[in-house]
């Protein structure tokens, strides 16, 4: 009499629920992180923009009115709906995200550098849907 190998249905529904939490751990985290690179897109973009008001302030001495007066041209992305500047404040905001959120950008001048500090529109209920460096 030849003995069968393989699993019994116990071992195998062990398995699947195993699987099954963790998936149910997985998933959340995966869809925050989804949410945080098609966010960021936007700073990426915003980053640009950051280079022209150094550059303004540079030449300058002073802060840039506007973005038109910094030489830059916003292009909008998939993930991007505008980035605009005003004075020493940049703002982006994101669209088709799943959590859409609106960036502000601030910086603040010494006499070699501008320091920038990020704020985000983004409650406490999702901090995973922004960089850390933008968490309110």
């Amino acid at each position: 009499m030849k003995m069968q190998k393989g699993f019994t249905l116990i071992e195998l529904m062990i398995v699947i629920a195993i699987l099954g939490i963790l998936i149910a751990i997985a998933l959340p985290a995966y869809q925050d992180y989804s949410i945080r690179t098609k966010n960021t897109e936007c700073l990426n973009i915003a980053a640009a923009l950051k280079l022209a008001v150094a550059e303004y302030r540079q030449s300058e001495g002073t802060f840039p009115p506007t973005q038109a007066d910094a030489g830059y041209v916003f292009v909008p992305s998939k993930y991007c709906l505008s980035v605009a500047s005003v004075n020493n404040a940049i703002t982006a905001t994101t669209r088709a995200t799943g959590g859409d959120v609106v960036y502000t950008l601030t910086g603040t001048a010494n006499s070699s550098a501008i320091t920038w500090v990020c704020a985000s529109s983004v409650t406490v209920a999702h901090p995973g849907w922004v960089p850390k460096e933008c968490r309110n």
